[in-house]
């Protein structure tokens, strides 16, 4: 898929935590709080930092100012561990990526409820295949070599996806938590005139399935994250703070995450929050993707809170 780079951005950051807990369990999750007092990070902005010193790492997150991290991985701990680490730094992790896919969802939501958190997330689904997390995770990594670029998704792929994001929502309700869909820029292909993102909504049960909206890859998408929290009510609990610089002219490939630490993209995310929040936004994260050339992961996280204290009232 060729990308469509005139509103391309990045910043953000992830988490984790941890205690285990059998499935079906019922937890007392903590209440959302404040939208300006809930500013939260992906722990996969600082995974080479949390790899190797996991402590240090989530005490200099809690130093800037977050309370809540999205974990992707456990930083080579059980997630129990994780969870441990997180309460001593006091943080918390109302939501995580988790390998779901098509099996062993039951290790999965039991991690979701080591971890404490509310919402078990797949960063992309494709049925056959599973979750895309790592493949594009690893393309986004500064010492990573460069993975093709995934296909974009057409919609009978969004209705086998969308089938089995219905089925992994059902189970996940039984679980006792919450599923949420995170988006890449493929979904965004038109096909006969209908987006494939578009249909993942339409296929997918409102009450099963809710979407963590990656508002960068959505611009990189060619499309308006106001226009879908304003379409979808409801629908979108989560959501992604990322920011591209734009490509250079002629560039058919990925949005250059490089540099783009302090959210000085082409993505202005006031009129983004008012729609959202309006929507029923109850946690936001932010997420830098790299390579960082003119800053540190840290220093990138630290420049993201700030800013998102200036504008996610």
């Amino acid at each position: 898929m060729r990308i469509m780079r005139r509103k391309l951005l990045t910043d953000s950051a992830a988490a984790v935590g941890a205690a285990s807990v059998s499935l079906g369990a019922r937890v007392a999750w903590p209440q959302a709080p404040a939208p300006n007092d809930s500013v939260g990070v992906q722990l996969w902005s600082v995974g080479a930092a949390l790899q190797s010193d996991v402590d240090g790492t989530l005490r200099k997150l809690r130093a800037i100012g977050f309370k809540e991290v999205e974990p992707a991985g456990f930083a080579g701990l059980s997630a129990a561990e994780l969870r441990k680490r997180l309460d001593d730094a006091g943080l918390i992790a109302p939501s995580a990526h988790l390998p779901l896919g098509e099996n062993d969802l039951e290790a999965a939501f039991a991690d979701a409820h080591a971890l404490g958190a509310r919402y078990a997330v797949s960063a992309t689904l494709r049925p056959g295949t599973g979750p895309l997390l790592p493949e594009l995770t690893r393309a986004g990594a500064a010492d990573a070599p460069r993975v093709p670029p995934v296909p974009a998704m057409t919609l009978e792929d969004a209705k086998r996806t969308a089938d089995l994001a219905n089925r992994i929502g059902e189970l996940a309700k039984r679980a006792g938590l919450r599923y949420a869909y995170h988006n890449h820029h493929f979904e965004f292909a038109r096909e006969g005139g209908v987006l494939a993102y578009d249909e993942l909504l339409r296929r997918t049960d409102a009450e099963l399935v809710k979407f963590e909206m990656d508002c960068g890859w959505v611009a990189t998408g060619g499309q308006d994250p106001v226009a879908y929290f304003e379409q979808h009510p409801g629908r979108f609990p989560l959501m992604h703070v990322k920011d591209f610089l734009p490509l250079p002219t002629e560039q058919p490939t990925e949005p250059d995450g490089r540099d783009a630490a302090e959210l000085r993209g082409t993505i202005d995310y006031r009129p983004i929050f008012a729609a959202a929040h309006t929507s029923g936004l109850e946690h936001f994260f932010a997420e830098q993707e790299g390579p960082f050339t003119r800053t540190t992961p840290l220093e990138a996280a630290e420049a993201a809170y700030a800013y998102l204290r200036r504008v996610s009232s």
